[in-house]
């Protein structure tokens, strides 16, 4: 294990000392696959449940915003995991071709864009379920609670730590 202080370690060009580009590639995408396993999984829960709504017995009581609302979730739902699934499906074409540290970039926008979609569901599905079941104005502050933490704690915290450590 390397006991780097974490700041030098994010800042040096290899992170490890004597480590190669190609090894750094294969290091970064491997982590980066590790955390998209946690929201792959937390997508897929997400989204099967989406997919069973429609055939519920109430469905067909919610109103036409509900319903929109419902149409918001589903598809930001089925984006995040199209996503999130990306670097491992293109990685399986790109295999052996060289291309790893492109791979891990466009992989890492992939994984910010899934995760943005995974706020607009997490959102929009909690938004539908509160309205619901108490009406709008409990509906609305529930959801833009959770849209501003998940806002908070996924983008904008980790940026500005980022920007004070650059």
């Amino acid at each position: 294990m390397n006991m780097q202080d974490p700041q030098s370690v994010e800042s040096s060009p290899s992170a490890v000392p004597g480590e190669s580009p190609a090894a750094r590639a294969d290091r970064n995408f491997v982590e980066l696959l590790q955390g998209l396993r946690v929201a792959v999984t937390g997508v897929q829960v997400l989204f099967a449940f989406l997919l069973t709504v429609p055939f519920s017995p109430g469905f067909e009581e919610v109103t036409h915003f509900q319903r929109d609302l419902y149409y918001v979730a589903l598809v930001s739902a089925a984006v995040a995991s199209i996503f999130f699934i990306a670097p491992a499906a293109q990685h399986r074409i790109l295999f052996r071709q060289g291309l790893k540290e492109p791979l891990v970039h466009r992989s890492n926008r992939y994984a910010m864009v899934g995760t943005l979609a995974l706020a607009v569901s997490i959102t929009s599905a909690t938004l539908l379920v509160v309205d619901y079941i108490f009406h709008w104005p409990v509906a609305v502050i529930t959801s833009a609670v959770l849209a501003l933490l998940a806002v908070w704690i996924w983008f904008v915290g980790p940026f500005l730590y980022r920007s004070r450590q650059g």
